[in-house]
C-alpha cells in the first residue's frame, strides 16, 4: 500500500453497495478504485454517484476479480451466499477485506473464513455498523465501568418492516426474496447480536456455546402479495418472527427476534440486563438499583421519570466519537454509525492494527442463521455453536470497537 491512501474496491453494488460509497467517499484516506456487480447497470450506477462525490470514476467489472487487481481493500456487500466466497479470494491474494453483514449457510462457510484467515494473515473486518452506532456505544461503555452491575443478560431484535422490499425481489433482483420463499431461520442475526457479543466479550473470555430457535407461521408475506396482487401464489418458507435462546459459557443468556414480515416500527430493542440496573433502548431509558426509587420501576411513572433519560448519561459514558460528530459524519449513512465504522476499518487497515471486529466474530455471529434454520427443522432442539477461535478464546483480551475515554 503506497502513500497515505487506501484503494477500496466495492464488489457488490446493490442497495448497501451503493449507499456505502458515500460511506467510503467520506473518509478522507480512502479512493474508491473499482466497484463490480454482476448486473452492470448498478455498478455503473454506483460509479457514477462516487464520480459525482469524488470527481473520479472507478473502474467499472462485472467479475469481482477484476476489483481484487485493482484494489488495496475490499468491501464485500454482495448477496449473502457468495460473502464468504468472495472475501476468501481476496484474502488469498492478500487483499484487505471489509465484509458486510449476513448470515451464513452451512458450517463450511463459516470455517472456510476462519481458515483462510489464519492461512494468509490478511487483515478482515465484519462491517457490523450497529457496533458503532451511538446507543450501542453508550451502553457498552455503561457495562465496562461497572454502572449495570454483572450482567446477566441482553436481548434484542431485527424489527424492520421489509414486505415491499421482499415483494418486488424479481423486479429489484434483491437476494431477500429467494431467501425467504426457500429457508426459515433467524437469517439477518448481527445488528442485534453484535454489539450483544461485545458487551460480553464473546470470543475474549466468554464464547457462545449452543442455541434454540423457534419460529411463528408465515403468514405475514402471504397477506401482504394478495393485498398487491404480485406473487399471490407464492408459499413463503420464513416465519413472521422466529426467536433464538442462546446461551454462553460464562452463564449469560441472549434473546434474539427477527421479525421482518409484519405491519411494525424500525426497532433493535437492545435490552442490557445486570445486578445493578438495566439499559432499555426502545425507550432510550435507563434503571439503576438504589439509585431511581422503587417506585419509579412502576407504570406509568417509569414513563413519566425514566423514558429517554439515557441522554443524562451521555456526559459520563458517551464515547467522545460520538460527542463531537460532525454533520458530514452524521450524513454518511444511517446517522453517522457508517461512517465511525468505516474510519476505523480505513486507519486500521492503513496501520495494520488488529481489527476490532474478527473473523472469529464473522464466523460466530453468522453461524447464527444455519444453526437456527437446523433448530427449527428439528422442533426446536438445541443446537451447539462451534468454537471457531479453536480454543483461544480463553486467552483473547476483551476488545472494543472504539477506544473508550
Amino acid at each position: 500500500m503506497k502513500g497515505k491512501k487506501i484503494r477500496i474496491g466495492i464488489i457488490g453494488a446493490g442497495c448497501r453497495g451503493y449507499a456505502l460509497v458515500k460511506t467510503v467517499a467520506s473518509v478522507p484516506c480512502a479512493e474508491i478504485s473499482a466497484i463490480a456487480d454482476v448486473y452492470e447497470d448498478k455498478a455503473l450506477a454506483a460509479a457514477q454517484e462516487a464520480k459525482t462525490l469524488t470527481g473520479v470514476c472507478p473502474s467499472v467489472f462485472t467479475d469481482y476479480n477484476k476489483v481484487l487487481e485493482n484494489s488495496d481493500a475490499v468491501i464485500v456487500c454482495t448477496a449473502w451466499e457468495f460473502h464468504a466466497e468472495i472475501a476468501s479470494a481476496a484474502m488469498r491474494k492478500g487483499v484487505i477485506v471489509g465484509l458486510d453483514v449476513g448470515g451464513a449457510y452451512n458450517e463450511n462457510d463459516c470455517f472456510n473464513l476462519v481458515n483462510t484467515y489464519e492461512s494468509t494473515g490478511t487483515p478482515f473486518m465484519f462491517l457490523e455498523n450497529c457496533c458503532f452506532d451511538k446507543s450501542e456505544l453508550l451502553v457498552t461503555n455503561m457495562v465496562r465501568k461497572g454502572l449495570l452491575g454483572e450482567i446477566v443478560h441482553c436481548s434484542g431484535a431485527y424489527s424492520h418492516d421489509l414486505r415491499e422490499e421482499i415483494i418486488t425481489g424479481y423486479e429489484k433482483r434483491h437476494y431477500r426474496l429467494r431467501n425467504y420463499l426457500a429457508r426459515n431461520c433467524e437469517n439477518y442475526p448481527t445488528h442485534e447480536l453484535g454489539p450483544i457479543a461485545k458487551i460480553l466479550n464473546v470470543n475474549r473470555g466468554n464464547r457462545i456455546t449452543k442455541l434454540v430457535s423457534v419460529a411463528s407461521k408465515a403468514a405475514g408475506m402471504k397477506a401482504y402479495a394478495k393485498e398487491k396482487n404480485v406473487l399471490a401464489d407464492a408459499e413463503f418458507a420464513q416465519g413472521d418472527i422466529v426467536n433464538t435462546i442462546i446461551t454462553c459459557a460464562g452463564g449469560q443468556t441472549i434473546e434474539l427476534k427477527l421479525d421482518t414480515t409484519l405491519p411494525s416500527f424500525y426497532d433493535r430493542a437492545l435490552t442490557v440486563r445486570g445486578t445493578k440496573g438495566l439499559y432499555n433502548q426502545t425507550l432510550n431509558a435507563v434503571y439503576i438499583d438504589k439509585v431511581h426509587p422503587e417506585n419509579v420501576g412502576q407504570y406509568p411513572v417509569f414513563a413519566q421519570i425514566l423514558v429517554n433519560n439515557a441522554s443524562e448519561y451521555e456526559k459520563d459514558y458517551l464515547p467522545s466519537v460520538w460527542k463531537n460528530i460532525t454533520k458530514e459524519q452524521l450524513d454518511a449513512g444511517h446517522g453517522g454509525m457508517d461512517a465511525v465504522m468505516m474510519e476505523i476499518f480505513v486507519k486500521k487497515a492503513l496501520s495494520g492494527e488488529k481489527m476490532p471486529i474478527d473473523v472469529y466474530d464473522a464466523a460466530t455471529w453468522m453461524a447464527i442463521s444455519y444453526l437456527s434454520e437446523q433448530s427449527i427443522n428439528a422442533g426446536g432442539q438445541s443446537q451447539a455453536v462451534p468454537d471457531f477461535t479453536g480454543g483461544k478464546w480463553l486467552l483473547r483480551k476483551s476488545e472494543d470497537v472504539i477506544d473508550f475515554d
